[in-house]
């Protein structure tokens, strides 16, 4: 993990992008570095006021990453982040009008209050930074007609109940898609036992409306497993009730019948019936057991594809790490050959002392300095 300095931490944030890599990245450096939690924020709210309307929304999901990651770590974000947020809110709310930017900020409050980030009455005040300006144009209006308390109330929730309302859309449109998905897999249920098993393993949830990339709000992810855990985990579903081949074979092998009220019809005596009726009662114990096992599997694959998720959001942390430190090792190693060629052109520059002649040999000792004084004598 690269050192931490203001300069470096300015220069991530201008390079962070909309993609879920760049914000998860960021963020978990800078919870690495959460001693310097104040210089942090504090760079982090100047850099906002002065980046473009679309990237302020960039900077609020790198913030609710941080904050709900670093839970674990200690409350410094958090209590940090509550310092700044109603000046962060309130200059949003004046600079920026997109419906759909503070749609995106309504829902990032929305969670923060049902994940008991901050409670309810931060949450309002926060709300109420953000849509001061439509407060206080309903409460001008108000004064001049006499109803000023009851205009600015109703003002001050223009925003947020636009952001329910679209909520409240999306969230009807994913249950009858639900509704949809269970009648279909019912359906085929009826007619063929094991339509209805595949129909429970293989359905998905419908995909969400995605916003600048990812996922609005984007959630952040949580704490990476260890390799160990992570393997433990693979090995489970290995045994899972999907790949249980003698149940699905039992299920794929029961009598038509038990599926047909019309059979019931033709039943001819009392013997057949309570014969068909232990039959139906085994076939519902059977497929009943089975259904708990896949829920029970699908539970743990959802827990599973988090665990992948998070652990190769690590891993590519790690190798963005070890790519930086490879290109530092490499442009040190380039200056040392660059150093090594330039010292050995010196040497080879460098007059041979061997080679010179011996001037030492044929020549009388230097006079001594009694020598000296018997000449001036």
């Amino acid at each position: 993990m690269s050192a931490f300095t203001e300069s470096a931490l300015i220069k991530k944030l201008s390079e962070l992008n909309t993609s879920q890599q760049s914000i998860q990245t960021l963020s978990l450096w800078l919870i690495h570095h959460r001693k310097h939690h104040t210089v942090i924020v504090q760079t982090w709210q100047r850099e906002l006021q002065n980046v473009p309307e679309p990237k302020k929304l960039t900077f609020m999901y790198l913030a609710n990453d941080v904050i709900q990651n670093s839970k674990k770590k200690g409350p410094e974000f958090g209590k940090e982040f509550s310092n700044v947020l109603p000046k962060v809110f309130a200059h949003i709310g004046e600079s920026c009008k997109s419906d759909k930017l503070l749609g995106s900020l309504g829902r990032i409050l929305n969670i923060w209050q049902e994940r008991g980030v901050y409670d309810a009455k931060t949450i309002a005040d926060y709300r109420g930074c953000l849509h001061k300006d439509s407060s206080t144009a309903g409460a001008a209006t108000g004064n001049g007609n006499g109803n000023g308390s009851v205009s600015s109330k109703a003002a001050s929730k223009v925003g947020d109940k636009s952001a329910k309302q679209r909520e409240k859309r999306k969230h009807e449109e994913r249950l009858s898609k639900s509704k949809r998905s269970r009648t279909s897999s019912s359906h085929h249920h009826h007619h063929h036992p094991t339509a209805a098993a595949a129909a429970v393993v293989e359905q998905t949830p419908p995909a969400t409306e995605t916003e600048n990339g990812h996922t609005p709000p984007y959630l952040p992810l949580g704490e990476p497993p260890e390799p160990e855990e992570l393997i433990k985990a693979l090995n489970s579903i290995e045994n899972s009730a999907s790949s249980d081949a003698l149940v699905r074979e039992r299920i794929a092998k029961l009598p038509p019948e038990i599926s047909e009220i019309s059979c019931i019809s033709k039943l001819e005596d009392k013997e057949k019936a309570k014969l068909l009726a232990n039959q139906v009662n085994e076939a519902v114990d059977l497929l009943n057991d089975y259904n708990a096992r896949l829920a029970a599997e699908m539970e743990e694959r959802t827990k599973l594809a988090a665990m992948l998720r998070d652990f190769q959001a690590e891993q590519k942390e790690l190798l963005a790490q070890a790519e930086q430190r490879l290109d530092e090792h490499k442009k040190k190693l380039a200056k040392m050959l660059g150093l090594q060629k330039e010292i050995h052109d010196h040497l080879s520059n460098l007059p041979d002392l061997t080679q010179l002649p011996d001037v030492t040999g044929g020549l009388a000792p230097l006079p001594s300095a009694g020598d000296l004084f018997n000449t001036l004598h």
